[in-house]
């Protein structure tokens, strides 16, 4: 049978060509990145996991932690990144739902983490930043050589947990099969070949660094400049040895910033992609007039890696995700009743194909409810179909905030809140963010004759939530605007605090 995606994986490789580069200088052929994740692949296997068994890996970037991934689905694991951001409060959660065999740590974090993997059953190992730890302590003793476990297509492959309005984070089950497919669309989609080369600056915790960036480029035998943190200066540099960008909207926020952004400095790029957040139609207009080039913006979530894109040889239309993808089926429905809406009329968008997640971990009932009986996954997002067939993202129904290509979920941050003493009851939404996109903003209701400020909520804000998460500002009101069901109208609050970073 094989292995469904690694076989792929491996047909694409090209012996003694450059897969990494990292900014030292430090080259990784595909040779040598097969060889290393086969002897990865027997350590995690010699450590207990066995095919269908989770490991959890909490690290920092690096191309050991890349490699990391494609040892798990060489032994059939299933890979389940976290965000490094993540505190021992978020850890104590993931760990407890995932129930994984393996959890992969930095060494720093190990003696906190011991106890928390010791409750539920997971042996600890350890990868730093550049490239040690115990984990390849004991793959340095593993062969070369590692009969990969036999996947197919509707073998999971990765969880990535994402959040909803409830709170509660959700494991989205992605297989072989999704992960596989969407990656070789887009690889054809975007004309992706051996002879480009990626500036890698995204995170390697979900969808968009992880799997579209290194399976993309792995599919298409081509190569990549592996950035740990996003740089403009950096990035600005290596586009002349480079030819693709993947960023989010702060990314192209961010080098717009720079006097040095113009057409010399990308003669040498064919393409720029922008996702996981909106890119305003303001930037991608900018961005044509300094460089010529018009930014690719594409729509993808956890559950579904991408489902359209603007198109590689056609018009790329501001403030529009494109068409739906080869073999993804979009349409937009009247949320309520679920009858399809004409072009134009904003509805819920639902999405249909090979990229479609297999459902929510040990969560049947929320999986159930999230699929049309004719098989469409409900996305919550609220949008637009034209009649040209672009697709355009109006809203969100669960009020998820996107702050710098990282979802945020209200509900999270507002039971944190809660939990102060003197405050009453918050509200957090996105506010428009001249670099961030949106920034998370919490408005909150003290108890009558309660001291609490902005600085100590963020103060206590600062071990229970990951950074990216906290807010921005923190903004107090007499009462929170409700609706007659006693709904509180974030509607309202956007509208209120809209020019909030209008000067940041």
């Amino acid at each position: 049978m094989g292995n469904h995606l690694f076989d792929a994986i491996r047909d694409a490789a090209r012996d003694d060509s450059v897969f990494i580069e990292l900014t030292d200088g430090r080259t990784w052929t595909y040779r040598e990145v097969l060889s290393f994740s086969a002897r990865l692949a027997g350590a995690i296997a010699s450590l207990g996991v066995q095919p269908g068994d989770r490991v959890a890996v909490q690290v920092e970037k690096s191309a050991e932690a890349l490699v990391l991934y494609l040892a798990c689905v060489r032994c059939g694991a299933v890979y389940l990144p976290l965000n490094p951001a993540y505190t021992l409060a978020e850890l104590e959660y993931f760990i407890g739902d995932a129930e994984p065999r393996l959890a992969v740590v930095a060494p720093t974090a190990k003696e906190a983490v011991s106890p928390i993997a010791a409750r539920h059953g997971a042996v600890v190992e350890t990868l730093d930043a550049v490239g040690g730890g115990s984990l390849i302590a004991i793959a340095d003793n593993e062969p070369n050589d590692f009969t990969d476990v036999d996947r197919d297509a509707d073998d999971l492959a990765a969880i990535l947990y994402t959040s909803g309005t409830t709170g509660r984070s959700k494991g989205a089950m992605l297989t072989h099969g999704n992960l596989l497919s969407n990656a070789l669309t887009l690889r054809d989609h975007w004309w992706f070949t051996s002879a480009d080369r990626l500036i890698h600056a995204l995170p390697i915790f979900h969808t968009h660094g992880l799997f579209v960036a290194t399976n993309v480029t792995l599919l298409a035998g081509a190569s990549m400049f592996l950035l740990p943190k996003f740089d403009p200066d950096e990035i600005l540099s290596l586009m002349a040895r480079s030819s693709v960008l993947m960023g989010v909207p702060t990314f192209y926020t961010r080098l717009l910033q720079s006097p040095h952004l113009d057409r010399d400095a990308v003669t040498n790029m064919r393409l720029f992609v922008s996702g996981s957040a909106p890119l305003l139609a303001e930037t991608h207009v900018e961005f044509g007039r300094r460089t010529g080039h018009a930014i690719l913006e594409r729509y993808g979530m956890t559950e579904t890696n991408m489902n359209t894109s603007n198109p590689y040889d056609g018009e790329r239309i501001a403030g529009t995700v494109g068409l739906p993808l080869p073999g993804v089926t979009v349409r937009v429905v009247d949320a309520a009743t679920g009858k399809p809406l004409p072009p134009e009329e904003t509805g819920m968008i639902e999405i249909k194909g090979p990229n479609v997640f297999k459902g929510y971990w040990r969560m049947p009932e929320k999986t159930a409810a999230e699929f049309t009986e004719d098989g469409f996954f409900i996305s919550g997002d609220l949008g637009t179909i034209d009649e040209q067939g672009y697709v355009c993202i109006v809203g969100r129904g669960k009020d998820v905030v996107i702050s710098g290509g990282y979802n945020i979920y209200p509900k999270e941050v507002e039971l944190e809140i809660d939990r102060i003493e003197g405050v009453v009851e918050s509200a957090v939404i996105g506010v428009a963010h001249p670099d961030f996109g949106e920034g998370v903003t919490a408005v909150v209701v003290r108890k009558p004759g309660a001291l609490v400020d902005e600085a100590a909520v963020l103060m206590a804000l600062g071990d229970r939530l990951a950074r990216y998460k906290q807010p921005k500002r923190v903004m107090f009101v007499e009462e929170l605007p409700r609706n007659t069901m006693g709904k509180v109208q974030k509607n309202v609050l956007r509208e209120q605090y809209a020019g909030l970073f209008v000067d940041s």
